[in-house]
């Protein structure tokens, strides 16, 4: 099941370019915007477009298509670039040496306010066209739940960011000059955007149409919006209480919840990630990906790819983070999963077995302390359909998931309320189905938050989300855990500044009202 026909329309504003396996590249005529916003048509391929930029593939990197990898996922304590990853900007970063004219830093910016663009291109075009008042709304539901996603994205980044939330189409380059709104009124619009979105979105969808955002979606995305509100470095704490009424809206009965999306975990843990299995139960939103198919295709799963293996294609540009721990100098997230944790398999292997002649390829350390150890690498984006063309993986990323719920669920309940039954339930279904037994009865609140700040990353690792979770984090007394845990793993020019990314210097160049974030 995937998402999605993209028709791609040369506009001087919209980018020709299609994120679903059913793309159709036909820009057949040059179309001025007054000819076009028309019909429905016109109004499905706009909103289509705000999708575009979620993963697109070929010559750009789009965050979730490895952008948010070697712009962000490489700079946290699970993760580096390997051999294959040669671009100063990304070794920079991942060291935290980078500054603001960083490639990859300003990418990340420029990516999302062209999709934001493109949002506020639909949210004003779309309601003078006459069509099904249903389906408009649910296109300007969609429209509202991208661009909330990505101002969530960049706020979070960048902190105060210019907030435009208007389509902007004047000539003179002043006119594009922006101040920085607060992070609280931005926050303010992703709320408001996604309340109204989750009001006239669909539960679900037929195909072709599977994978477009659902009220579902926009309400467990908003539970994840004040569950980060409540954290560092806003700190409004009385939303915790919403993260947990937003979260019990989506989720399902059995699970202590009102919803009625059928969500669920899968049994197994690795079918979060096979293609087979897309589009699931589990899966709340996605980017979608289509094996071999004109660019559709997901990049990562080459990078992670041991090189010179006969029959695969691979550059080991993506690698786990190697540091000390007691007697041990290759110690790694690898290594904290605790032995019948069934996640550890799927998320990661310690060799490839070639194609052509059969045999098995590995890097297997002299390390005393671990006799016989051998590198992980990332396996999550593996296809194993796509061993042909292995920058092609049709596996979709999740961007939202059910476990990611109960454990959103769980955090914010027990920072409410304290370690509840709801806290520990939430917690155990996904310790559960990892093969882990029920988390120790009668944990105080901040016993059970480290229990969980752990199962999250082990659950989660390698989807672009431990960053995000790094500058948010807290320990008992309250004070923030980033700049710890990354010295901890060696990266020692980690400063607080860095849980801000600086403001990219040619925006500021651009644009006299931009100021730079602190420290940078």
């Amino acid at each position: 099941m995937k998402l999605l026909q993209y028709t791609a329309v040369a506009l001087l504003f919209l980018t020709a370019a299609s994120c679903s396996e059913f793309l159709k590249e036909s820009p057949e005529a040059f179309q001025s915007e007054d000819q076009y916003y028309k019909t429905q048509a016109d109004a499905i391929t706009a909103v289509n477009a705000v999708y575009f930029l979620l993963n697109s593939g070929g010559t750009i990197q789009t965050p979730y298509n490895t952008l948010f990898n070697t712009g962000m996922n490489m700079a946290s304590d699970d993760e580096d670039p390997g051999p294959g990853a040669t671009n100063a900007d990304v070794r920079s970063l991942s060291v935290l040496a980078h500054s603001s004219t960083n490639l990859r830093v300003y990418e990340i910016w420029q990516q999302h306010y062209a999709a934001i663009k493109k949002a506020n291109v639909a949210l004003e075009k779309i309601p003078a066209i006459d069509f099904d008042e249903t389906l408009k709304n649910r296109l300007l539901g969609e429209a509202k739940f991208l661009r909330a996603l990505y101002y969530f994205n960049l706020v979070r980044l960048y902190g105060d960011v210019p907030l435009i939330t208007n389509y902007q189409k004047a000539v003179s380059a002043s006119d594009y000059a922006v101040a920085k709104s607060p992070a609280t009124d931005v926050y303010a619009q992703i709320e408001k955007d996604l309340t109204e979105a989750a009001s006239v979105l669909p539960a679900s969808y037929s195909a072709p149409d599977v994978g477009r955002a659902t009220a579902g979606a926009a309400k467990a995305l908003l539970a994840k919006v004040y569950l980060t509100k409540a954290s560092l470095p806003l700190n409004r704490v009385a939303h915790y209480q919403d993260a947990v009424k937003k979260a019990e809206e989506a989720l399902s009965p059995a699970d202590g919840g009102t919803g009625t999306y059928g969500y669920n975990l899968f049994s197994n843990y690795a079918d979060v990630f096979l293609p087979a299995t897309e589009n699931g139960v589990e899966h709340i939103f996605s980017a979608q990906f289509k094996s071999n198919s004109q660019g559709q295709g997901n990049n990562e799963m080459s990078r992670a790819i041991l090189s010179a293996i006969p029959g695969l294609t691979g550059n080991y540009a993506h690698m786990v983070r190697f540091y000390t721990e007691g007697a041990d100098r290759f110690y790694s997230i690898y290594k904290m999963y605790k032995p019948a944790d069934k996640r550890k398999r799927a998320t990661f292997v310690t060799s490839f077995t070639s194609p052509t002649n059969g045999r098995k390829y590995a890097l297997p350390f002299a390390n005393p302390a671990v006799p016989n150890d051998s590198t992980p690498f990332f396996n999550k984006w593996w296809d194993p359909n796509s061993l042909a063309v292995t920058s092609e993986s049709g596996t979709n990323v999740p961007i939202l998931r059910y476990a990611d719920l109960l454990l959103i669920h769980a955090e914010a309940e027990n920072e409410a309320h304290g370690p509840t039954a709801k806290a520990y339930k939430s917690l155990n279904r996904v310790r559960n189905r990892a093969g882990l037994p029920d988390l120790t009865p009668g944990l105080t609140k901040d016993q059970f938050r480290d229990s969980l700040y752990l199962d999250r990353r082990l659950e989660l690792v390698y989807e672009y989300q431990r960053w995000f979770d790094l500058i948010r984090q807290k320990d008992a007394a309250g004070n923030s855990t980033f700049v710890r845990n990354l010295h901890k793993v060696g990266k020692t020019n980690a400063t607080e500044k860095n849980r801000l990314y600086p403001i990219p210097q040619s925006e500021i160049d651009n644009n006299s009202l931009l100021t730079q974030n602190p420290g940078w």
